[in-house]
């Protein structure tokens, strides 16, 4: 399991205690649980009880107050779990197997599929240069003429954050270069990312870019004549019959019906004006609209593993072709395990099969998503990620993948007509 992000400050304070907000699905009468209590609701039949005791512990050991998991079975939705643990007198809202969490860069897949349903339509070519498409200018760096849309979904497109930063955190940078009032756009982020050079000749290297999927989100909106939420929604999301999922947004009051609430121990200067307020990272300490394409989705787990069917099998989003060239090696970047970033996806060949996964990670938000051999697919999201004094959460997928061997009878009942 790979985690690029490991422990981020993010301001000095402390988190104060978690507390319901405007938009927050709420708990009436909810009783505070004790320090042993893991709250639950949905369904973990008898057989599959490892893999619920798994996320039981997983949320005690770090304090995890909201998570949610779900796993199919050859398609089947067989596990359908939301989690509460609260402990000191802190109640927070209940957790359904349908609420909604910020996803964070498992946003990814969702874009690469939309870019690859436009080339599936004959309405894009994955090796047209980016600069024309968008009407970029190579000037600064004559290099960007050699970034194509192919290169962005394999991140091979010339950005290193390590090396000029995360354009999509330096609100405050871009606000002051470019003599604008915060909040900036993503059209800031562009005109700032234009007048630099690039990091690397694209196609040379891999380096993990948010900012290029930024760019894949403003493609597939030129390209389809839409907004790149509506044309997900549509062509993506509606044929698989997904209608919960939503971008997110930034604010605690702006919060979409049944969404969790996040937590961190951590706060910021606000990105949403120039007041300088200190606010608690995960609501105003950086911009939900800046991250859509890569990393500013709402979604449930159930809704994830159910549009991970996509890639099972030809159908209404996407063909075989697409799929193969979803999950096919980069022209770099293979690395020493035999892994390779594929358009959204991690990638290994095993005997017989592509397992593919992803991350994601915020302030307050930690993901995961994987297809594995078997048949087996599941997706677990938590209200707060690894930070300064917290357990490892990367022992998550060893901890769930060990169980996978031990079930002897898997359900043979879908539970996917329950939670549309």
């Amino acid at each position: 399991m790979l985690n690029r992000r490991r422990i981020i400050t993010a301001g000095a304070g402390l988190f104060p205690a978690i507390a319901l907000g405007a938009g927050a699905a709420r708990a009436s009468a909810v009783p505070t649980a004790t320090a042993a209590t893991v709250e639950t609701s949905g369904v973990a039949p008898a057989a599959l009880a490892g893999f619920d005791n798994v996320l039981k512990t997983y949320v005690t050991e770090r304090g995890i107050s909201c998570a949610q998991l779900a796993i199919t079975k050859n398609g089947r939705l067989v596990l359908a779990r939301g989690y509460r643990y609260a402990t000191g007198g802190t109640t927070v809202p209940a957790v359904s197997p349908t609420s909604l969490f910020r996803i964070a860069s498992l946003s990814k897949h969702v874009t690469a599929t939309a870019v690859l349903r436009l080339a599936q339509d004959g309405v894009l070519n994955l090796d047209a240069p980016v600069a024309p498409l968008l009407g970029l200018s190579i000037a600064t760096d004559p290099r960007l003429a050699n970034v194509t849309v192919r290169r962005l979904l394999h991140h091979t497109g010339g950005w290193d954050r390590d090396l000029s930063g995360d354009y999509l955190y330096l609100d405050h940078t871009i606000s002051g270069s470019l003599g604008v009032p915060l909040p900036i756009s993503q059209d800031h982020i562009i005109r700032y990312a234009s007048s630099r050079p690039l990091d690397f000749a694209p196609g040379t290297r891999y380096a993990y870019s948010n900012y290029g999927y930024l760019l894949l989100g403003r493609i597939v909106e030129k390209v389809s004549g839409t907004s790149y939420e509506s044309y997900v929604k549509q062509k993506l999301l509606a044929p698989v019959g997904i209608t919960r999922m939503r971008l997110g947004r930034t604010l605690r009051a702006e919060a979409a019906p049944t969404e969790v609430v996040y937590d961190s121990q951590y706060t910021s200067r606000t990105v949403t004006d120039a007041s300088g307020t200190v606010v608690p990272t995960p609501y105003g300490g950086f911009s939900m609209a800046n991250r859509g394409p890569g990393g500013g989705w709402l979604a449930s787990a159930v809704d994830l593993v159910r549009f991970a069917r996509v890639f099972d099998a030809a159908g209404p989003v996407l063909n075989a072709t697409s799929i193969a060239g979803m999950f096919a090696k980069p022209e770099t970047g293979v690395t020493e395990s035999g892994s390779w970033y594929g358009a959204g996806w991690w990638v290994r060949q095993v005997t017989g099969n592509l397992n593919t996964w992803h991350d994601g990670s915020l302030p307050g938000t930690y993901t995961y998503l994987a297809r594995l051999q078997n048949g087996f697919t599941y997706a677990a999201l938590f209200n707060r990620r690894e930070e300064a004094g917290s357990l490892d959460f990367n022992v998550l997928s060893p901890r769930i993948n060990a169980e996978i061997g031990k079930v002897t009878s898997w359900p043979t009942t879908d539970l996917f007509p329950g939670y549309f």
